[in-house]
């Protein structure tokens, strides 16, 4: 486990060790607001080298979630400042992950005359919560035009600016688990006639013109975006598997072009070696691997060479001092999942650390 726990100096990053806190929604931004409490949490966790925020909307109509954080308001900018501040402080680097959740999301979480909306009118099976009325259905999303579309690329710049005004070092773009982008992608849900439907290049066109536009206006140096290839999270159909590794390939390739500072993969069994080669032969930048790693396992993938950095989700969420665990091969706290979407400290901030 000695790679995970060495500097990483490579690709443009300078981070203390290989270890990056994944990105996991804790629905503590009460009115979508960052808050004292998150900039607690997050500072608590410096013992990552790299950290992804939660999911944070770049629009209100992206907001699909109770209680998760904006970019899109001063107000929300002012609290993000505490977080970065912490994180700084303990000596992390920090990137904050835009997510536009799309048709995943209930008319209750976001506000008032705001709809869902999505590559087409297609409603997603399943529930989400509300502080309104607990589960209920996902709502119907309305189609999104060309000009609505250039809105949401529009959103995400002003967002992406406002991250690096909040002192972030960078910005992730959540291009997984069945969320906007992905919806793009996938051709069962997009069923689109225009430039961005059809083709594979037509329907990753979302995914490319975000991040172009990003990277003009931010650097591309402090840009980052997740894929989840082979998912159906979210109810996302699945979909053949020679086009699903073309998808992520071209995807791969484009933002190789771009020259972007990562690619964040959500692995899976489902994933093919084969693809897992694709991307990292088209893609020379750093590459993090995220989902289901012991520091045992994640070590091993960074010596097979795929992954660049390893990514942990819940073992941060439950050890705040993750790394110092890791290095002095000290147990694991268990996290209470029943306290992870919950307001307040408890399953939050109140974890005991080995000191």
């Amino acid at each position: 486990m000695k790679k995970l726990l060495e500097t990483y100096k490579e690709k443009g990053f300078n981070l203390k060790n290989h270890v990056v806190m994944a990105p996991m929604t804790r629905s503590r931004a009460i009115d979508s607001l960052p808050n004292a409490l998150m900039a607690k949490y997050y500072g608590q966790r410096t013992s990552a080298g790299l950290i992804i925020t939660e999911g944070t909307a770049p629009t209100p109509e992206a907001l699909g979630y109770p209680r998760i954080p904006g970019i899109f308001s001063p107000e929300q900018v002012d609290g993000w400042k505490k977080v970065t501040t912490a994180v700084h402080q303990g000596g992390s680097k920090i990137f904050l992950q835009l997510m536009h959740v799309g048709r995943i999301g209930h008319k209750d979480n976001l506000p008032e005359g705001i709809d869902l909306v999505s590559a087409s009118a297609q409603k997603a099976n399943g529930q989400i919560f509300t502080d309104t009325k607990g589960l209920q259905e996902f709502s119907p999303p309305v189609a999104l035009t060309e000009d609505g579309i250039r809105k949401v690329i529009e959103g995400h710049v002003v967002a992406a600016k406002n991250a690096i005004v909040a002192g972030f070092d960078g910005i992730e773009i959540h291009g997984a688990n069945g969320y906007l982008i992905e919806q793009f992608l996938n051709p069962h849900i997009n069923t689109r006639t225009d430039q961005y439907g059809g083709s594979i290049e037509n329907r990753a066109r979302l995914a490319v013109e975000i991040i172009k536009h990003i990277a003009n206006a931010i650097g591309k140096e402090k840009v980052g975006i997740r894929f989840s290839p082979f998912s159906t999270f979210n109810d996302q159909p699945a979909y053949a598997e020679d086009e699903v590794h073309e998808t992520y390939e071209h995807l791969a390739r484009e933002m190789d072009k771009i020259g972007i500072a990562y690619l964040h993969i959500s692995g899976s069994p489902k994933i093919p070696q084969e693809t897992y080669e694709s991307i990292r032969g088209a893609f020379q930048n750093t590459i993090i691997l995220c989902n289901g790693l012991t520091p045992e396992t994640a070590t091993q993938k960074l010596q097979e060479g795929f992954a660049d950095l390893a990514a942990f989700a819940r073992s941060f969420l439950a050890n705040p001092d993750f790394v110092e665990r890791i290095a002095k091969d000290a147990p694991l706290n268990e996290p209470r999942m029943d306290r992870a979407y919950t307001p307040g400290s408890r399953g939050y901030t109140d974890y005991p650390t080995l000191a």
